[in-house]
């Protein structure tokens, strides 16, 4: 208990404390920036002073500040506007929705001037709903974009959609070749249709306007708030380095990482950003990670606790519904799919990846790495396991990134190590009706095996990866609840539903361990920061499909309210 009276009470609720039991309080009390009590209505409310803001619950939840674990956040700001235009499901409906948006952009743009965008996504698109064979192509925005140069990226950010000025732009014509774990689509001609996957997008990103310090500073400052209105108060910034330069999501480190630092600087990062540093590109290879690395050392913060990098990215393979995840059974349409690095063979590319591990393990960081096959995933476990054998680091806390398919035997390791899991609740609601057509109904009900992850003793992390998803956590809590897909309702996978409180935990808790922070926030206890969000309601009474409709009615940041609905 504190000895001077709180600043803050918030009293007359349900405190879901998210600690080791799970335990449930009426009262939790503010001092400063740290949580000074938890306990009764009467024990907490009894602390008052004539200065301390008392906020009655009436019944109403408390979490702890939600982190999401996975968020490109730097990137998401780009996307709105003014940077960029959203062609994402529901903004748009169709091709002739996409179209309508990109010519209402050209009407404010310069001659040549880029437009961006983010979002579409085929299985919401009408006209290829309505003929299997109809894809976006460049004549889709040439109609309406002849002069200016057009890049739409997907809602997964492993596929850009292209019009013919921004092919010429780039020299990207039937005799250009797609870089390698890069593919070109092609018509019959042989001429590129628009679309471009995988690392072949760098062959457009790379030219498109990099954006100022103070542009970056502004966007991060916009995503801020709106993570605010969520309850969010943490989240992993996953990518910024040398690896994406030229990338929508990346950018050059110095200018990325500048602006956050600029920010904390100045006081006005209101959120706790963990950084991975992206120090090779998709497709590249072990010397790539080791010149990365010598690029980005470490770079320093004014605050650890506001923004810190502490680990490392690296891209093992593709995704799903592009076909490109590294697969032991084969699409039903044929293929693999692959790994995304460096070497001319499977067994090549194996080594590679496990030298890339091997590099980054030993320089002493932490590994984020985007994997998403059962074939893939399985190899990336086995390199932690190498390299942590050749070169033993007891806590080191690396982590499957996605981890879509990943089975029981990597599962099992991973709790034998203290590794970690981020999977994506809210991107499976997204898919899974798609997904059934991509691998086939057993797989797809299988994708993000979240209830055996925990059972295996795996810490799960849960996240939006936006801009991918949008970063709402009672989206992927619901998700995780039911199962249910977003196109039909239709159950995917049952017997991986898990319970609320395992659900709370991969938003909380678990992230925290993920950013090594587990023992100063993540959950309501005495001593921790405070990190806090109201809901609007008995999160323990609500329906689970009720749970997208919950509103955050105050947020709390380093014990500061910094938003009120």
């Amino acid at each position: 208990m504190s000895e001077s009276p709180p600043t803050l009470i918030l009293t007359g609720g349900q405190v879901l404390t998210v600690d080791p039991g799970f335990s449930v309080a009426e009262a939790v009390a503010v001092s400063g920036r740290e949580i000074t009590a938890v306990g009764t209505d009467a024990e907490v409310r009894a602390l008052a002073g004539p200065a301390t803001r008392v906020v009655e619950l009436d019944g109403r939840t408390v979490l702890p500040g939600i982190n999401d674990s996975h968020l490109h956040g730097a990137a998401y700001g780009m996307t709105k506007p003014p940077f960029a235009i959203d062609v994402g499901h529901p903004a748009v409906r169709s091709i002739a929705d996409i179209t309508r948006a990109v010519a209402g952009a050209v009407l404010f743009a310069a001659p040549g001037e880029w437009i961006i965008g983010l979002g579409w996504d085929t299985g919401y698109l009408a006209e290829c709903l309505a003929d299997a064979r109809r894809f976006p192509h460049r004549r889709d925005l040439d109609e309406v974009a002849p002069d200016n140069p057009v890049c739409l990226t997907d809602f997964s950010s492993h596929m850009v959609w292209a019009n013919s000025a921004a092919l010429r732009a780039c020299g990207i014509d039937a005799d250009r070749e797609a870089p390698p774990g890069g593919v070109i689509d092609r018509d019959h001609d042989g001429d590129p249709t628009g679309i471009l996957r995988e690392a072949a997008q760098g062959l457009l990103q790379a030219a498109l306007p990099s954006p100022t310090v103070a542009q970056r500073r502004q966007a991060i400052r916009g995503v801020v708030d709106e993570l605010h209105s969520r309850g969010i108060t943490s989240y992993t910034e996953p990518g910024l380095g040398p690896g994406g330069t030229g990338t929508l999501f990346g950018g050059l480190s110095t200018d990325n990482w500048t602006a956050y630092a600029e920010l904390v600087a100045a006081g006005e990062l209101d959120a706790r950003v963990s950084v991975l540093l992206l120090p090779a590109p998709m497709g590249g290879s072990a010397d790539d990670v080791r010149k990365g690395l010598a690029e980005l050392r470490s770079p320093e913060s004014a605050d650890p606790r506001l923004l810190r990098a502490i680990g490392v990215k690296i891209f093992a393979d593709g995704v799903p519904p592009n076909r490109t995840a590294w697969m032991s059974e084969p699409y039903p349409e044929g293929g693999h799919g692959a790994l995304c690095v460096h070497g001319d063979t499977p067994a090549l590319q194996v080594d590679e990846l496990r030298e890339m591990i091997g590099v980054a393990h030993e320089a002493g960081f932490q590994l984020g790495v985007h994997v998403t096959g059962d074939r893939a995933i399985e190899t990336v476990v086995d390199a932690f396991v190498a390299a942590n054998a050749a070169s033993p680091r007891p806590d080191a806390r690396h982590y499957v990134i996605h981890g879509d398919f990943i089975g029981a035997e990597s599962l099992a390791a991973l709790a034998a190590h203290g590794y970690g899991v981020n999977m994506n609740p809210s991107i499976k609601w997204t898919i899974s009706d798609l997904m059934d057509e991509v691998v086939g109904p057993e797989r797809s009900a299988y994708q993000w095996p979240v209830r055996s992850a925990f059972e295996a003793g795996v810490s799960v992390c849960a996240s939006s990866d936006a801009p991918i998803t949008e970063p709402d956590w009672r989206q992927g809590v619901a998700a995780m609840l039911l199962r249910e897909s977003k196109a039909s309702g239709r159950r995917s996978g049952a017997d991986q539903c898990v319970d609320l409180a395992r659900a709370l935990r991969a938003y909380t808790v678990n992230a925290a361990r993920q950013d090594f922070a587990e023992s100063w926030k993540g959950t309501v206890e005495v001593g921790k920061v405070a990190d806090l969000c109201v809901l609007d309601r008995d999160l323990l009474a609500t329906d689970p499909h009720d749970i997208t409709g919950v509103e955050v009615d105050l947020t709390v940041f380093d014990g500061r309210v910094v938003f009120e609905r």
